[in-house]
C-alpha cells in the first residue's frame, strides 16, 4: 500500500492469512521476470504481527541469489529484530527496516535502518522515490563527523544504547533468542491446552514474538479484549483486517519473563470464564507451566539458585 502511494508498481504474493511466503515462489517469480520492466526490489515482512507468522528471510535471500536477480532485498524487522535471529550480511539483505518500540524495548519514535553498500549506491544514482528528510546521503556524510543533518532524538538514542547494552552485553543475543523461543512455546502450549487454533497454519513458521489465536465459533474476540482490559487491566491484541472479531493476539517479546507470560495466560482464562467461553479453567496455564518447568535443566536451576545467593 505504501509503495503504491509512492507510484511503484507492486506484484503481491497472494496468501491465506496464516501462511508464509515461500522462497521457491520468490525464486520462480524472479527467474520469470520481464527484463524490460524488472523488479527493483523484493520486500518482505520478517515477522507478521497480525497472523503470528515468521517468514524464512534467510531462504528468500538464498532464492534471490540463486535466481541471479539484481533486485534489492528489503526486510521489515519491526517485530523481530532483537527477538528472533536476523543476520543481515549472511542473508544478503540490502535494507533492514526497524522501529524502536518492540524488541528494542523503547517507546515509539525511532526509525532504524540497516543499509548495504549496494543499496547506498542505488540511492546515490537517484533510485527510489523523491525525498528530502529521508535522504540517506546527508545522514551518512554528517555521521562521519558524529553530526546529524537535523535535530536528533537524543534521549531515544541514549535509551537505545542502554537497550543494546542489556541485550548484547548483559543477556547476550543467543540467550535473548532462546528466551523468546521458550516463552513462545509456553504460549503455544497454552493455546493447545485451551483447544483453540493459532492463526499461523504451519508450526515451523510460528512467531516467537506474537501468537494470534482464533476464537471459538460464535465468540467475538473484541468482547474478550474489552472485558480483559476493563476487568483485569489485561491488554490483549485484537484481530486485524479479516481477523477482526475472529482472533486475538498475545504478544511475548522484549523485557518479558515466564511469570509475566503465566499471568497473561491466567488473566485470559479468567476473561474466558467470565464471558462463558467453554474453556476449562487452568488448562492453558498448566500446559504453559509444564513447558517452563521442563525448559531449565536441574544443573541450570542449581546454578541459578547459587547465583541468586
Amino acid at each position: 500500500m505504501i509503495a503504491r502511494k509512492f507510484g511503484f508498481q507492486v506484484d503481491e504474493v497472494e496468501l491465506r492469512w496464516g501462511q508464509a511466503v515461500s522462497p521457491d515462489d520468490v525464486e520462480a517469480r524472479l527467474r520469470a521476470d520481464d527484463s524490460k520492466n524488472p523488479y527493483r526490489a523484493v520486500l518482505i515482512c520478517h515477522n507478521e504481527t497480525s497472523t503470528g507468522v515468521t517468514v524464512d528471510a534467510a531462504g528468500i535471500g538464498r532464492a534471490i541469489h540463486k535466481a541471479g536477480h539484481d533486485a534489492l532485498y528489503i526486510v521489515d524487522t519491526v517485530s523481530s529484530l532483537a527477538s528472533i535471529e536476523f543476520l543481515m550480511d549472511d542473508w544478503r539483505v540490502d535494507i533492514v527496516i526497524c522501529g524502536s518500540q518492540k524488541g528494542l524495548m523503547l517507546p515509539p519514535g525511532l526509525g532504524i535502518l540497516g543499509v548495504s553498500k549496494k543499496a547506498l549506491e542505488v540511492a546515490s544514482k537517484g533510485g527510489g522515490s523523491p525525498r528530502h528528510f529521508w535522504d540517506w546521503e546527508p545522514i551518512v556524510r554528517e555521521n562521519r563527523w558524529g553530526l546529524f543533518p537535523y535535530t536528533p532524538a537524543t534521549l531515544m538514542l541514549f535509551g537505545l544504547r542502554e537497550a543494546l547494552r542489556m541485550l548484547v552485553d548483559e543477556e547476550g543475543l543467543e540467550n535473548v533468542y532462546a528466551r523468546h523461543k521458550r516463552l513462545a512455546e509456553g504460549v503455544r502450549a497454552a493455546v493447545r491446552g485451551w483447544g483453540l487454533s493459532p492463526v499461523c497454519e504451519d508450526p515451523s513458521t510460528a512467531s516467537n514474538t506474537i501468537t494470534a489465536v482464533r476464537m471459538p465459533e460464535g465468540v467475538d474476540s473484541n468482547e474478550l479484549l474489552k472485558h480483559a482490559r476493563e476487568r483485569y487491566a489485561l491488554s490483549l491484541g485484537g484481530g486485524i483486517g479479516q481477523l477482526n472479531g475472529q482472533a486475538f493476539r498475545i504478544g511475548h517479546l522484549g523485557a518479558l519473563n515466564e511469570l509475566e507470560v503465566l499471568a497473561t495466560i491466567g488473566g485470559t482464562e479468567l476473561a474466558f470464564a467470565d464471558l462463558g467461553v467453554g474453556i476449562e479453567m487452568g488448562s492453558g496455564l498448566l500446559a504453559a507451566q509444564r513447558v517452563f518447568s521442563g525448559a531449565m535443566s536441574r544443573r541450570e536451576a542449581v546454578a541459578a539458585l547459587a547465583a541468586a545467593d
